[in-house]
């Protein structure tokens, strides 16, 4: 009887374990479709030139950080230099060929990597969302060119002689 009761308590246990753990995995499924779907509005946002609708996607308290190595900007300095160009309806299309999503334990904070098809080619997105009063916001949003490996020496033969001067100024401060 012992024997019956330790196995029972087992497969209930088993049984317990893997309903937890399909029900955490299905969590960050919904999780993940959302955060997916926030993004590819956010690109459409862009895409339109939606001025409001684009940055009420980012937290109050953002980065946005650009392809060229001086673009840094908090929330209110990227909605200013891009204004002008939702303005003018001369914005950018990104749409995502490949995205990947990850979750720290809690579930709050997410980051994530995608590969876009741009107007420059391939880029790179990644950063920061985090769930704000029920809704995923950007926290972080890096830009990245990608540069084929067979054409590096190439393009760091075209950037030198614009970059050298900025890694002078980085140097000595």
């Amino acid at each position: 009887m012992k024997k019956l009761i330790t196995i029972h308590t087992l497969i209930l246990f088993l049984f317990g374990f893997s309903v937890l753990s399909g029900q955490s995995k299905a969590g960050f499924e919904k999780e993940r479709t959302e955060i997916s779907t926030m993004l590819d509005a956010f690109n459409v946002a862009a895409a339109k030139a939606d001025y409001n609708t684009y940055f009420n996607y980012f937290a109050d308290e953002s980065t946005f950080i650009g392809t060229d190595a001086t673009e840094i900007w908090d929330k209110k300095a990227f909605m200013v230099w891009a204004k002008p160009y939702f303005d003018k309806k001369k914005t950018w299309n990104f749409t995502a060929l490949k995205r990947n999503i990850y979750f720290s334990k809690d579930g709050k904070l997410a980051w994530f990597d995608e590969l876009l098809d741009t107007q420059m080619k391939i880029c790179r997105g990644s950063g920061v969302v985090e769930k704000i009063n029920g809704s995923w916001k950007v926290k972080q949003y890096v830009l990245s060119m990608t540069v084929p490996n067979e054409v590096v020496d190439k393009v760091v033969a075209e950037k030198t002689a614009l970059e050298d001067v900025l890694l002078q100024q980085l140097k000595t401060k």
